[in-house]
């Protein structure tokens, strides 16, 4: 038996308001389509549903067990509908981020800021990871998308949108600014103290495929877990190190650090956007996303 939805809403309203005419008002159309809805819906079911009174209708014993049905159908069904117009407006909603330092601070802050000013209700979960562990964190599902620097094989997997390249410079604070006074080679960093991420870091490999093609090996001395701990040491004359440029503007301007000039400068990197083509996410990350897309940037 195909009964319509239109039927069972206006059954609603008028159980509801206990009156034909009320119905008709809130459903904005005349009693005439109200009453004759009813009497469809009650031929349809073989039973009547409602008594006529003076004051207007009241359920019967099978209406009452027929409303107890359609009322939670229904309000499920209308507060589905509220929650969809709310995440289309992007009042509502939850994006889940994972995402290297450099990516953050080099492209996806200056896109999250508008955003969040333009619709504040949408809550943002940001993680900060390691290349790998924001591959990771997109393949156990944790995360809505990521964004990571290269290298990143294992992103193969993924849709991946390169979105920007970036170049790091080698640079020296403290004792150690004399260096940016003349062209360096890479013997500088046989004499000097090196300041790097971690060896578990795609940073680290990096570094270390660039110098093994030069036949040299990438030593440290000091490593770190997160980017933004390269600066302070660096600029504290602990050693020299490679940092993106968008992390060195100020630095570099105030003199805290002096950029040291290379013969042999390694490759720029990229920042890429990863998404696993078999999940859909919601409205409001969409939305982010198609904002990341349209805001390519290169640095340095």
């Amino acid at each position: 038996m195909n009964l319509s939805y239109d039927y069972y809403k206006i059954f609603y309203y008028a159980a509801k308001y206990k009156s034909l005419s009320r119905a008709a008002a809130a459903l904005m159309c005349g009693q005439p389509n109200v009453t004759k809805a009813i009497g469809s819906l009650e031929a349809q079911l073989g039973c009547q549903l409602f008594l006529r009174t003076g004051r207007g209708v009241t359920l019967t014993p099978e209406g009452e067990r027929l409303y107890a049905h359609v009322a939670v159908a229904y309000e499920h069904i209308t507060q589905g509908e509220a929650e969809i117009l709310s995440a289309r407006a992007l009042e509502t909603g939850t994006v889940t981020i994972g995402t290297t330092e450099t990516a953050l601070y080099g492209l996806l802050i200056p896109v999250l800021e508008p955003f969040h000013k333009a619709h504040p209700r949408v809550k943002l979960r940001i993680f900060s990871y390691s290349t790998h562990q924001a591959i990771q964190a997109l393949k156990n599902g944790v995360v809505d998308f990521c964004l990571v620097t290269t290298p990143a094989e294992e992103a193969r997997a993924f849709r991946v949108t390169e979105l920007g390249i970036f170049q790091e410079i080698l640079c020296a604070g403290g004792d150690y600014r004399f260096l940016g006074e003349q062209t360096r080679d890479l013997s500088v960093f046989q004499d000097y103290p090196v300041i790097s991420l971690g060896r578990s870091t795609k940073t680290y490999e990096f570094y270390s495929r660039f110098f093994l093609s030069r036949d040299r090996e990438w030593k440290t001395d000091i490593e770190v877990s997160t980017a933004d701990q390269m600066l302070p040491l660096v600029s504290r004359g602990l050693g020299i190190g490679f940092i993106a440029e968008f992390f060195l503007r100020e630095a570099l301007a105030a003199g805290e650090v002096v950029e040291i000039p290379l013969t042999d400068t390694p490759p720029r990197r990229s920042i890429c956007l990863l998404e696993d083509p078999s999940r859909r996410g919601g409205i409001a990350a969409t939305r982010i996303l198609e904002d990341i897309k349209s805001t390519t940037r290169c640095q340095g």
